[in-house]
């Protein structure tokens, strides 16, 4: 598979793009600074400016897929929802928050008195991109966001999928490794269970 992938050496975006070439993907990293990228014969690295849209639409030409990982802070989203689409790619993954997940029914993550006010406009961002995707009928994107807590860790193969609710372990604790986000990412890029949704990932 041809993965285009926006972010690459982002937080999590690092990760999907290990667990990529892990899979023996063909990635072509789209990225601020390529001297980021380590040099791999499975990746690809090109600068890019996301806010570009017709750099976008280039980018993603000839890809089977596009994952978007970064903060979305000042990001018009429908230009960029326009310029995937005008490039031909089938399929969008975008890598959001937890902040819009359900901890009860109505009330949103980001609507808890614990959220930190320092990550409310990374959080709204996120949530704008996926309202922004919702209004968008003639695309086959996907949403995924991970559990509340995201923390390097261990690639376990092992966690679960949920769809509006924030999930929870036996502990009361919602969490997931970047490797094991990144492991479901790429599963849900191979065989494809979700579309035009929102799925999230835990433990």
């Amino acid at each position: 598979m041809k993965i285009a992938l926006i972010g690459a050496t982002g937080f999590i975006g690092q990760h999907i793009l290990a667990e990529a070439i892990n899979r023996q993907h063909q990635v072509t990293a789209l990225v601020r600074d390529t001297s980021k990228i380590t040099a791999h014969p499975q990746v690809t690295s090109r600068a890019l400016d996301s806010n570009n849209a017709q750099a976008v639409t280039a980018a993603l030409a000839k890809h089977d897929v596009a994952v978007i990982s970064f903060h979305y802070l000042n990001v018009d989203f429908p230009a960029l929802i326009n310029a995937v689409k005008a490039s031909g790619v089938q399929r969008l993954l975008v890598v959001g928050g937890a902040g819009s997940l359900e901890v009860a029914p109505g009330v949103r993550v980001i609507d808890t008195p614990d959220f930190p006010n320092e990550w409310k406009a990374v959080a709204q961002a996120a949530i704008g991109f996926l309202d922004a995707l919702r209004a968008e009928k003639n695309l086959d994107w996907v949403y995924v966001s991970p559990s509340a807590f995201i923390e390097p860790g261990q690639r376990t193969g092992t966690f679960r999928i949920g769809s509006e609710q924030l999930l929870v372990d036996e502990k009361g604790e919602s969490r997931i490794s970047n490797q094991d986000f990144a492991v479901a990412v790429i599963n849900e890029l191979e065989q494809p269970q979700h579309h035009q949704q929102r799925f999230t990932v835990g433990y």
